[in-house]
């Protein structure tokens, strides 16, 4: 039996049971025994009914017109002796909605009201007025429950629709559409940020800003911004996560930072150093701060706003190289791959030397491109969401890319704990991925050196080798426009120019000022094949 059928099943016997107990416990109080007796044959008919149910020995139909017609029949003998039996009559029309919906409703009623009518005329001369509202009643009910039935019916023959998710998704993405014309603040997280750092600046004389947002289990820096100096951003830090986690307004000596929150909890926090030129007691700093709390709460619901449509686009492009990846690796691979053998099955039968060149050439083409393909399918399923930070992220993709491809590729990490922005940390990523698989596949390169300094909100990425040097573009290749793409989306610049011995190095840089100096204690991890 399927699902479906089962469900009917179980609904109509847990009908049958609530009205059978529902009706004994008023019998059983008035100690009427012909009422008794009646219900227990109802009892009788209806176990037998889910037996014949569960089983589908019988039509459906059959089985219908056959419960109605001799609930209606005991209904009719008892109906001169007691009253309370007649709630019977509501479980028919409602268990025939469920297998039959409308037609089986209608099949009921009419079964069960001419069987009471005909009984009774038989057995009484007919029906007193009393006893016909009662069974009228009863029979009204029980077709309001058909209709229950009947709904519950075509909710459980309701056959589910692959495309349904997308249709829902087509309307809300549609909805999102229609209602960012409307937003006059745009969906810009950075610009955002900015916009609240500006608001803050005119308020308060500061010499350092920064909007930090909740990532996980620590804060990640949005936007920065100091007037002549490099931001103390450990200074910021610290009193920052101190402010998220009282969830108030935190000022010790010059430094200063309170939280912007949503109906969603604490959105981001503002922290900054006010200009050694004020004194902070005299310009009533603590006032300020919390009249700029309430001024900018439309400005954290705009930037709340933000961060949630960029997360939803981070995942839906997740879940779209996922994808990719299974289909090239289930499909794509494996097809080519098979070729190989068959070129191996027909280098037995080979007859001359220049026929083996042949078939060695091709089945050395079909391995290397296999293996381009299973390093697509590397770059494809690899993103930082997984690893711990940026540098791991690029440490194992370059682990990927060396065992694929025999390339020797040393990484150089400097990382702090504090991370990047997600869709910073991912641009950052997929620069430094696509420099790698250029380096791969057309430098010939015989080393490949990856340096990676990770100090938020700054960071600066190298991928240099030893190959050929910068060539002429390909027509085909979109490698390096894609790369300078995403590097003007996190406001990051890109470099590409030869290194002294000869080879190709990229580097791109995310900077907070234009003065930054980059620390240079550094952690080395050796990649090799």
């Amino acid at each position: 039996m399927r699902v479906r059928e089962r469900q009917h099943v179980r609904l109509s016997a847990a009908a049958r049971a609530f009205v059978l107990v529902a009706l004994l416990g008023p019998v059983l109080w008035d100690q009427n025994t012909a009422a008794l007796g009646a219900l227990i044959t109802i009892g009788v008919i209806w176990g037998v009914s889910t037996i014949a149910d569960w089983r589908q020995r019988l039509p459906v139909v059959v089985l219908i017109t056959v419960e109605a017609a001799m609930v209606g029949a005991v209904c009719g003998f008892t109906i001169h002796s007691s009253l309370a039996v007649l709630g019977a009559l509501a479980v028919p029309p409602f268990t025939a909605g469920l297998y039959r919906s409308l037609q089986g409703v209608a099949l009921a009623l009419s079964a069960q009201l001419a069987t009471i009518v005909l009984v009774s005329y038989i057995s009484f001369d007919g029906l007193k007025p009393d006893q016909g509202f009662g069974a009228f009643s009863w029979s009204m009910t029980g077709l309001g429950l058909g209709l229950v039935g009947t709904f519950l019916h075509s909710a459980l023959n309701e056959k589910p629709d692959p495309l349904a998710p997308y249709h829902y998704a087509q309307g809300l993405i549609r909805k999102l559409i229609d209602i960012s014309g409307g937003l006059d603040s745009g969906l810009d997280p950075v610009a955002l940020g900015g916009a609240i750092l500006s608001a803050v600046r005119d308020d308060l004389p500061t010499s350092a800003l920064v909007v930090s947002i909740p990532r996980g289990d620590t804060l990640t820096p949005l936007v920065s911004k100091a007037m002549g100096s490099k931001i103390n951003v450990d200074e910021c830090e610290d009193i920052a996560v101190e402010a998220w986690a009282v969830g108030l307004p935190v000022l010790h000596d010059r430094v200063f930072a309170f939280p912007l929150n949503t109906e969603a909890g604490t959105t981001a926090i503002v922290a900054g150093v006010l200009s050694a030129r004020v004194d902070p007691a005299r310009i009533g700093v603590e006032d300020r701060i919390r009249k700029l709390m309430r001024r900018l709460g439309p400005s954290a619901v705009h930037l709340d706003t933000a961060l949630l449509f960029s997360a939803f686009r981070d995942a839906a492009t997740a879940e779209e190289r996922r994808r990719l990846s299974r289909e090239m690796h289930d499909g794509v691979a494996q097809d080519i791959a098979s070729l190989g053998y068959l070129v191996d099955t027909l280098r037995v039968g080979i007859t001359s030397p220049e026929q083996a060149e042949r078939i060695d050439m091709l089945r050395d083409r079909i391995s290397a491109v296999v293996a381009e393909i299973r390093r697509s399918v590397v770059t494809l399923r690899t993103s930082v969401g997984q690893s711990e930070s940026l540098g791991t992220a690029i440490g194992s993709i370059a682990r990927n890319l060396s065992e694929v491809s025999g390339v020797p590729i040393h990484v150089t990490l400097d990382e702090h704990t504090q991370r990047l922005r997600p869709e910073v940390e991912a641009e950052l990523f997929r620069i430094a991925q696509e420099a790698m698989n250029n380096a791969v596949r057309h430098a010939q390169a015989s080393a490949i050196d990856v340096h990676c300094v990770v100090h938020a909100p700054e960071a600066l990425i190298t991928v240099s080798d030893n190959g050929r040097g910068l060539q002429a573009a390909r027509s085909t290749s979109h490698g390096l426009h894609i790369m300078k793409e995403r590097a003007l989306l996190i406001n990051a610049t890109l470099d590409i120019g030869e290194t002294p011995t000869g080879g190709l190095s990229v580097t791109v840089r995310l900077l907070a000022n234009p003065s930054s100096d980059y620390p240079t204690d550094t952690v080395h991890e050796k990649v090799t094949a």
